[in-house]
């Protein structure tokens, strides 16, 4: 497959995904069904791959480019994966001087909690596989309030609440 067509394919993917694995169907329907360049079991291995290292979730595209065209194919699909973030750079030089306008702050507002609401709807079913027990919900509740009324960093914060889930699993019978 041609590094560009590459490049183009994995580019609207990362633009049409809002959560890591939102991009799934697409990856599916031009690799797996359109083009046949990789199986469905690739694709599984991609996933996996790129959610078990640290990183963003769609780090599993540079896995996608690698099946695809090898080293190559994975910094044409690293190049993909940061694109976007570069293409908000002349958005924010031109909605600087605009953001007091009304037109554009409403805009603006609306772009915001409409993220906040994708992120409570991905949270929620994290949250309900999480908390298996009183002690998980105490670890929720008490990071809440944490984050929420102090200026405590949210690394020692995740650090502590590890600690607290591994100190509870080595005391449990």
């Amino acid at each position: 497959m041609n590094l560009l067509v590459l490049y183009l394919l994995l580019l609207k993917a990362s633009l049409m995904s809002f959560s890591g694995l939102g991009s799934l169907p697409i990856i599916r329907d031009d690799f797996v069904v359109q083009r046949h360049v990789l199986t469905d079991h690739q694709v599984n291995t991609a996933v996996v791959a790129g959610r078990t290292g640290p990183g963003p979730f769609g780090l599993y595209l540079v896995c996608i480019g690698y099946y695809v065209a090898g080293i190559p194919g994975a910094a044409a699909a690293y190049l993909a994966l940061v694109t976007p973030a570069f293409l908000v750079l002349p958005l924010i030089r031109w909605l600087g001087p605009r953001a007091d306008e009304p037109l554009i702050r409403n805009a603006i507002q609306g772009v915001l909690l409409g993220s906040a609401g994708l992120l409570l709807a991905a949270s929620v079913p994290l949250a309900r596989d999480a908390i298996t027990g009183p002690l998980m919900l105490a670890i929720v509740i008490a990071s809440f309030a944490i984050l929420s009324f102090t200026k405590l960093e949210a690394a020692w914060l995740m650090f502590g609440a590890a600690i607290v889930g591994l100190v509870a699993k080595l005391v449990a019978p």
